[in-house]
């Protein structure tokens, strides 16, 4: 089983109502729960963990785990309100607004965390539950009891949602040598790397630990950088509707790729060949273009890739 841990939340999209009004519509969303709904359509074992809060939102993100066949057995049920991001859309890009103090996300305490069954062969680990604390300092903790398991980061980053940006470096500093797999868009690489060429900076970030680092470029399509040298899958033309969600799917893709190709263990991954990493990036593009192609955070289903 793959467990993604994370951030899950309601995303409040923009919309219209009935007599013309700008209104939001609530919607299960977060990056990492995107990744673990991604993952259950495509037929992956998955599971999920963050706490849930026993609110409404609670209960329709429950819905939808089980809905796209993901395990949340791990995720306590709280007595904390749930996050969350009201959406708004500039030139098809999204925009956040956060309302996280005191949620069933934020509030997260070493204390609540699983213990890891056997089971769970990959853990995956991102987004704004990075940012603040103490939920942070809890999902890196975390990573930290991974033991053999592969580990897979993407830090997602909302520069805008940082509050402590020395603390928040720090971190990912320490979560980037502990991963096996970092992925990041471009922008992403830019406010961790600084400005220059995206070649540059990924090979300094695989410096730093992880066997594998995968940068994703809009348009241009996703190249994966390892020992090996650079691996490169084109993206698809598609109609865009928004992005949504985008980069959550193409983790998922990548994952299960991995996984379909026998390459989702650390000797696996540390070992990985062209052809495996071209698989889990054909997969991560073919999927993401999919969920650009319509409005929300909606992942594809196996038959739909």
């Amino acid at each position: 089983m793959i467990l993604c841990a994370g951030e899950a939340l309601i995303d409040m999209l923009p919309r219209e109502s009935a007599a013309g009004e700008p209104c939001f519509a609530p919607y299960p969303g977060g990056a990492v729960f995107n990744t673990a709904i991604a993952l259950g359509r495509l037929g992956e074992a998955v599971g999920f963990f963050c706490p849930l809060s026993e609110d409404l939102f609670g209960a329709q993100l429950r819905a939808a785990l089980d809905a796209s066949g993901v395990d949340h057995s791990l995720s306590p049920s709280v007595d904390r309100p749930c996050t969350l991001a009201f959406v708004t859309l500039v030139d098809g890009q999204a925009r956040y607004a956060f309302y996280d103090s005191a949620t069933a996300l934020r509030d997260l305490r070493e204390a609540e965390l699983p213990a890891l069954p056997d089971r769970v062969r990959a853990l995956f680990l991102g987004g704004i539950s990075l940012v603040g604390e103490p939920c942070a300092d809890a999902f890196a903790a975390l990573a930290r009891r991974a033991g053999e398991r592969v580990v897979m980061l993407d830090p997602n980053i909302r520069p805008g949602f940082i509050r402590d940006e020395s603390a928040y470096r720090a971190r990912l500093e320490g979560l980037i040598a502990a991963a096996d797999i970092v992925k990041l868009s471009d922008e992403d690489l830019h406010w961790l790397t600084g400005a220059g060429a995206v070649e540059t900076g990924a090979e300094a970030l695989r410096a730093k630990g992880p066997a594998v680092v995968v940068i994703t470029e809009g348009a241009k399509g996703a190249r994966a950088f390892w020992q090996g040298g650079i691996a490169h899958q084109a993206s698809q033309r598609v109609d865009v509707v928004d992005t949504v969600g985008a980069g959550d799917t193409f983790n998922a893709g990548f994952l299960a790729g991995l996984s379909r190709a026998g390459g989702l263990s650390k000797a696996g991954v540390a070992e990985i060949s062209e052809e495996t990493l071209t698989q889990a990036l054909s997969l991560g593009v073919r999927a993401a273009a999919v969920t650009v192609s319509r409005a929300g955070a909606n992942p594809p289903w196996a038959d739909e890739v």
